[in-house]
């Protein structure tokens, strides 16, 4: 993880960061349970898991590039071949595709395992 990304970001574009895991991740997840709700195939039912897990796993910040990813190419899959919302799943496969690109940011699980830690070192004592 750290080779993808050579700091988390924190401030402004860290909390950026995290609105748009959240936003992207909530969408998922509510949709996920709204199609679950009725007795949908099961093919539609394992796509609907897949796709919340990832949107908990991206509202978590944890392997955000896979989860961006996987995100982005099943949103795209599903703007070329499944009539529906087509916007809604260009902005959530951009968005998606944004994240795994930029990283999930400071407020997030993978920079807490794979980001930079500081090591303090106690100053050596001299010897006579």
């Amino acid at each position: 993880m750290r080779r993808l990304y050579s700091t988390f970001a924190g401030g402004w574009p860290g909390a950026g960061l995290l609105l748009m895991r959240f936003v992207v991740g909530a969408a998922l997840v509510v949709r996920a349970s709204l199609k679950l709700s009725s007795d949908p195939p099961l093919g539609v039912t394992i796509a609907a898991v897949l796709l919340a897990g990832a949107g908990i796993l991206l509202i978590a910040g944890l392997w955000t590039p896979i989860a961006g990813t996987f995100i982005a190419l099943t949103e795209i899959w599903k703007l070329l071949m499944v009539p529906g919302d087509k916007w809604l799943w260009l902005i959530l496969g951009t968005v998606s595709a944004a994240l795994a690109m930029l990283g999930p940011g400071l407020w997030s699980i993978d920079a807490r395992l794979y980001g930079w830690k500081r090591l303090e070192a106690t100053p050596r004592k001299k010897s006579l």
